[in-house]
């Protein structure tokens, strides 16, 4: 049935002359039956862990090994194990503030979301002094730094969210230096648990803001305690012992308790002069039981190795996990199949690799993964970028797809991350090979940029590229930007992340089969060999890339 579904379509659109030509050699069809496949309750959600995961390798080894790829995972296998720390705090557990002898008691999930991701039986963090720390960005290509020396160990940090331009005024010295609203990696609550981390903090809260953030204070404590983590040798050095969001609310009660007026501090904290500042006669209590358990899910990982420069490599990537089975909807399904998120970007990964072995062999190797647990973290993208197969300094690029829209051509690519690196040039290139346009994301401050599988990727200094069709909707050949802008908003609105994330037979993909051909052309320009793109040089991972420099000839 999918068999004839599948060549009935790709038939359909390839009597469809106008903009044809642009897919090159991807079949809208084989997108179309790969998706279908991989978003049919058979697969029951494709959660990590579960006997979905499970079914969902097997048939991705099996069409890898159809494709004629080589293993590229561990051991001489298509797949890398990927061990993972699953945590939940237990009950309502305590919070508190003692302000100035007052006790101010916090209500988990109202006043303060908590999280923690070392895998210990019970937190206890017992009157912490509290500093603000700004928005906590340390920028050296920016020439900022917001703590100043400042000692954090055994103390809880307090951050703002977004970065230090977010909010700037027109004629505010800091204005534009970190992309006005376009976020920057410091931008990201991440960025300031791990750099809270690094300084020895015991605790790092972020004040929550829905501007800044970018979602309301339901989003924040969506997870309910959960938390999921790779498996670190030395948890302790990577994560701080607490990780949460404070209410806007109760953040402007602690600092006016210490004599602090929040609106003026934010104003101070885009000032590169700014000081961190110790919230003095205030301490930060917390005390909850955390259950703790690992999992091992796999990352799928397959090759062709170059037939000159084996050692130098172009990769293609997607996530295959989503939401698995949760509860009932109004129809009473209950499989979130996650088909646009993201069964059609590793559709889009088997269809550039299918491509390639019709070709001659390519001068570098090209590596095509289908990662775990991104939905939980972008963990299985992270894992690879702590135990790499193939080596990262010698990596030309990463290239992901991630939610590729189903409305037929387009006029224009929508980039995320617009600034960042040379690879933008090639992309720019290509489209116009296909006759079209690039266009920036139409929200750079929602920072998805940083929350794809190319992101850990990313952070080890290799070029990337997204395409990603939630970064703004394209403009339609069938309809314009306002067909573009209201398919994201419907998207968005009723099918992400739940059960409504369906493959359909409505869809038209040829706009999908034109965004993965531009990352073919990519894929083949890079992989005659010698180009090695660089990141601009105020982006934040030129540094990371240039101390690899040498191994780069």
């Amino acid at each position: 049935m999918i068999r004839t579904i599948a060549l009935s379509l790709a038939a359909s659109l390839l009597a469809s002359t106008a903009l044809a030509q642009d897919n090159g050699p991807i079949d809208p069809g084989r997108l179309s039956s790969i998706t279908r496949t991989l978003a049919s309750d058979e697969f029951e959600g494709r959660s990590p862990g579960s006997p979905g995961e499970a079914k969902t390798i097997e048939y991705l080894v099996r069409e890898f090994k159809a494709l004629g790829l080589e293993p590229a995972g561990d051991a001489g296998a298509y797949t890398q194990d990927v061990a993972l720390v699953r945590t939940q705090v237990q009950g309502q557990g305590a919070f508190s503030f003692d302000l100035k002898g007052k006790t101010r008691t916090l209500e988990r999930n109202l006043d303060i979301s908590a999280t923690t991701l070392r895998p210990v039986d019970k937190v206890a963090i017992a009157k912490a002094p509290l500093v603000f720390v700004g928005y906590g960005v340390t920028a050296p290509e920016r020439g900022w730094d917001d703590y100043k020396g400042v000692d954090l160990t055994g103390k809880v940090a307090v951050y703002l969210i977004n970065d230090p331009d977010f909010e700037a005024k027109a004629g505010e010295p800091v204005a534009g230096e970190f992309g006005g609203q376009a976020a920057t990696y410091y931008a990201r609550w991440t960025y300031k648990y791990e750099e809270a981390a690094r300084r020895g903090a015991i605790g790092a809260l972020i004040v929550h803001e829905t501007p800044g953030a970018g979602y309301g204070w339901s989003t924040v404590v969506a997870s309910n305690g959960e938390g999921f983590d790779i498996v670190r040798a030395d948890p302790a050095k990577e994560k701080v012992l607490l990780q949460g969001w404070l209410s806007g609310e109760v953040s402007r009660e602690l600092f006016a308790a210490s004599g602090l007026d929040f609106d003026a501090l934010k104003a101070k904290a885009r000032r590169a002069d700014f000081q961190p500042i110790a919230l003095t006669g205030s301490t930060f209590s917390a005390s909850y039981d955390l259950e703790h358990s690992q999992v091992v899910s796999r990352n799928v990982v397959g090759k062709i190795t170059g037939a000159a420069k084996p050692d130098e490599s172009i990769m293609f990537g997607a996530h295959w996990d989503a939401y698995g089975v949760g509860d009932a909807d109004a129809q009473g399904r209950t499989v979130r199949p996650g088909a646009l998120d993201d069964a059609i970007g590793v559709a889009g990964v088997m269809e550039i690799a299918r491509a390639f072995k019709a070709g001659p062999p390519p001068a570098r190797t090209l590596v095509f993964a289908a990662w775990t647990a991104e939905e939980r973290g972008l963990l299985g993208s992270e894992y690879y970028g702590v135990h790499p197969t193939v080596p990262l300094e010698t990596m030309a690029a990463n290239l992901t797809m991630d939610v590729l829209q189903p409305n037929g051509p387009a006029k224009d690519v929508v980039l995320i991350g617009a600034g960042q690196n040379a690879l933008e040039d090639m992309l720019a290139k290509a489209a116009a090979g296909q006759g079209r346009t690039i266009t920036p994301d139409a929200k750079p401050e929602r920072a998805l940029f940083y929350r794809a599988d190319h992101f850990p990727i990313a952070r080890r200094g290799v070029p990337v590229l997204l395409l990603m069709g939630l970064g703004g909707g394209a403009d339609l050949v069938n309809g314009g930007r306002e067909a573009g802008d209201r398919w994201v908003s419907e998207y968005t609105a009723k099918a992400y992340h739940t059960t409504g994330d369906v493959w359909s037979a409505d869809w038209d993909l040829r706009g999908a089969a034109q965004d993965v051909a531009l990352f073919y052309e990519i894929g083949k320009d890079l992989a005659t060999g010698g180009k090695w793109p660089n990141w601009r040089e105020d982006s934040e991972f030129r540094s990371i890339r240039d101390a690899s420099a040498a191994k780069r000839k």
